[in-house]
């Protein structure tokens, strides 16, 4: 049986994206334990030329649900984290964007195969289909982005390890 758009991408997308908020919870939780400033954390980046961490959680939330409104509208811009900041809004960030991939019909998204999709940033423009927005722009996004986020966490002494990164495997036959 072919695999589906809505398979190939979803699944992992709803994967990190949990795994992204216990990561959230888990850094929190550090900051408790260990007296530091959730300010700290939240504004920390890895290297100066980098983001700091809302960026990169926010990063997660829109190249997963933020990149199927980007589908459905077909046309997709970056866009930032507005606002201050805290692991409160992390939390709901990361939350809403796990709620909209839950509550996606696997057949609207299968219908978008084949359709435009356009990247807009400033006035460069990349042309794409749906499918190969999501599999070979956004997704690799969202990775490149929990991935960043994870490793901040790592730097700032958060212990966590691959698993906490992977989230739940989808197990089973």
């Amino acid at each position: 049986m072919p695999l589906s758009l809505h398979d190939a991408f979803v699944p992992s997308a709803r994967q990190i994206v949990a795994a992204c908020e216990a990561l959230i919870a888990k850094a929190e939780v550090h900051c408790a334990e260990h007296g530091v400033d959730p300010a700290d954390m939240i504004a920390a980046q890895l290297a100066p030329d980098m983001a700091a961490v809302p960026f990169q959680v926010f990063s997660v939330a829109h190249h997963t649900a933020g990149a199927i409104a980007g589908v459905r509208a077909g046309k997709f811009s970056p866009d930032r984290p507005h606002g201050e900041q805290s692991f409160a809004t992390l939390k709901a960030m990361v939350a809403a964007a796990g709620a909209d991939l839950a509550g996606l019909d696997p057949a609207e998204l299968d219908s978008y195969m084949g359709k435009p999709v356009t990247f807009m940033l400033g006035t460069m423009e990349m042309p794409f289909t749906a499918e190969n927005f999501l599999l070979s722009f956004s997704q690799p996004n969202y990775y490149f982005h929990a991935t960043t986020f994870y490793d901040i966490l790592r730097h700032k002494g958060v212990k966590i390890g691959k698993r906490d990164f992977m989230g739940a495997p989808r197990i089973g036959v």
